[in-house]
């Protein structure tokens, strides 16, 4: 194929109640510039997150991840021409002693090697995309957290600006944290942030008992000058706004300000020497 597949969406999220039964699906397409069909297979993995730059994890299993044996999908392969879309169904079915809070599961939706070859079609290479489920139990569930960091640069020597956040989730079902970023020029005074096409606001989850690090670049900067940053995180009830105005001044602009300031110097220096010394000369004749 030239392009990979395409599945949507990469999230959802359900509120269960133990003992019910909840239905989903997700959509997965084969470009219209692929070359050859597409014999995909679906399986139910569990999902989580380590560190403060939420890595991944597709494998380890935990009492977070109990929803992968609620999980049942409708018709876990089949083959899809080019352009050609279908949807996939599955059901969750909750124990009634489903314990309260998070749970957090992946639909992979993977190429089918096995089934491409028997199709005749050549496997280069091996396709995997995640389809995350977000639920919440119903029961005993604490929502806590915290705003630990709103962090925006004071100076930098190179564009894109990252701005970013350190958010604490010490509850047991899952939150959402809102950024709100406005930046203006303050040379020119143009808007950078919002633009017109809403970009700007920005949602990230936030897993049970788990710290994030958010990170969001700016772009579309001055090469040189001076910009305000307003970043606002909404979280857990509570807000946190930080504002800087921010010099933009990369390493070949301080060398042309220094030589320009040591030639100034030099200058000035210079001309006053030969101040003295043409009033010393008159003096002598």
């Amino acid at each position: 194929m030239n392009d990979a597949f395409v599945v949507t969406p990469m999230s959802q999220d359900f509120e269960l109640e133990p003992g019910g039964t909840y239905t989903g699906s997700i959509t997965v397409a084969n470009p219209s510039d692929s070359t050859s069909d597409f014999a995909y297979k679906i399986s139910v993995a569990p999902y989580s997150v380590s560190g403060e730059g939420y890595e991944a994890d597709l494998a380890t299993m935990s009492n977070r991840s109990m929803m992968v044996d609620w999980i049942k999908v409708d018709n876990p392969k089949g083959t899809l021409k080019p352009n050609e879309t279908t949807e996939i169904n599955f059901t969750i079915t909750v124990p009634e002693n489903a314990p309260a809070g998070g749970q957090y599961a992946s639909i992979l939706i993977t190429e089918d090697a096995e089934a491409a070859t028997n199709q005749g079609v050549k496997v280069n290479s091996i396709f995997e995309i995640a389809s995350l489920v977000y639920a919440n139990v119903a029961g005993e569930t604490v929502r806590e957290g915290e705003i630990l960091e709103n962090n925006i640069p004071g100076f930098v020597m190179a564009t894109p600006i990252e701005v970013g956040a350190l958010i604490s989730n010490t509850g047991n079902v899952h939150q959402m944290v809102t950024t709100t970023l406005e930046v203006k020029n303050l040379i020119t005074g143009e808007t950078i942030l919002p633009t017109e096409q809403g970009a700007g606001r920005y949602a990230e989850a936030i897993m049970p008992e788990t710290t994030r690090r958010t990170n969001y670049e700016i772009m579309d900067l001055p090469v040189v000058g001076v910009v305000r940053v307003n970043q606002t995180i909404y979280y857990n009830g509570m807000s946190s706004t930080e504002v800087k105005d921010i010099l933009i001044c990369p390493v070949w602009f301080m060398v042309v300000v220094i030589v320009f300031a040591l030639g100034l110097i030099f200058g000035t220096v210079f001309g006053a020497r030969e101040h003295r010394r043409k009033k010393s000369a008159r003096k002598i004749t």
